[in-house]
């Protein structure tokens, strides 16, 4: 992923943006198939972050056993998981520095972490139940009146998970960019925080963002 010389984009600490991203937006994986083409699938993904000196950590997801993704990934495992936060078309008109001296152009902000590594498949219900039930349990806790497999009929979930195949993405690497107007001044970034706080709730969360830089 380019990242400007003046590195006021980098994140320092990429796998805490992932951690931050991964419960909220789902994966987009991409790798290549045995014709030289991709295979993109979009998927929600369990982050475990990693134990002292073991790396960038572990990402696991499954996808639909029809899905020919997988069998691409069981002839070639290596795989990039993207993730997407909050963007937003920026005006120049925004800017104070339009009103001063009409030196500006568009751009964009957002938030996105760009995760490599390799893929382990899983086809054992020893793995996928487990599995599918931390990830219903990530998305359900919220609830008032949450949904556990366990409410399901008996065996019901098992069939299910007869139709998944679960992977494993061992992460060797984990690149995370915030573009939050850090290259403007105090005073361009007051006027793009403002406008964006009456925009829609993706822009809103944009402005957000650039606050908590």
């Amino acid at each position: 992923m380019y990242q400007p010389a003046h590195g006021k984009f980098t994140v320092a600490d990429p796998s805490a943006l992932l951690a931050e991203l991964c419960p909220i937006v789902p994966a987009t994986l991409v790798s290549i198939d045995g014709d030289g083409g991709f295979q993109v699938s979009i998927l929600p993904m369990l982050f475990e972050p990693p134990a002292a000196g073991e790396g960038p950590g572990i990402l696991r997801g499954h996808l639909a056993r029809g899905n020919p993704h997988w069998r691409a990934l069981e002839a070639n495992p290596a795989a990039v998981a993207i993730f997407k936060g909050a963007d937003a078309y920026i005006s120049p008109s925004w800017y104070e520095e339009k009103r001063l001296t009409g030196k500006v152009v568009p751009t964009w902000n957002y938030s996105t972490v760009i995760a490599h590594g390799s893929v382990t498949l899983h086809h054992e219900a020893a793995w996928l139940l487990p599995h599918v039930r931390a990830l219903v349990d990530r998305h359900e806790g919220h609830f008032a009146e949450p949904w556990s497999i366990d409410d399901a009929p008996d065996g019901y979930v098992e069939t299910q998970a007869r139709a998944i195949v679960g992977l494993e993405l061992r992460l060797t690497s984990v690149e995370a960019k915030r573009k939050l107007s850090q290259n403007r001044s105090e005073a361009d970034i007051e006027g793009v925080i403002e406008a964006l706080g009456d925009g829609t709730p993706a822009e809103q969360q944009v402005a957000t963002d650039m606050r908590a830089r």
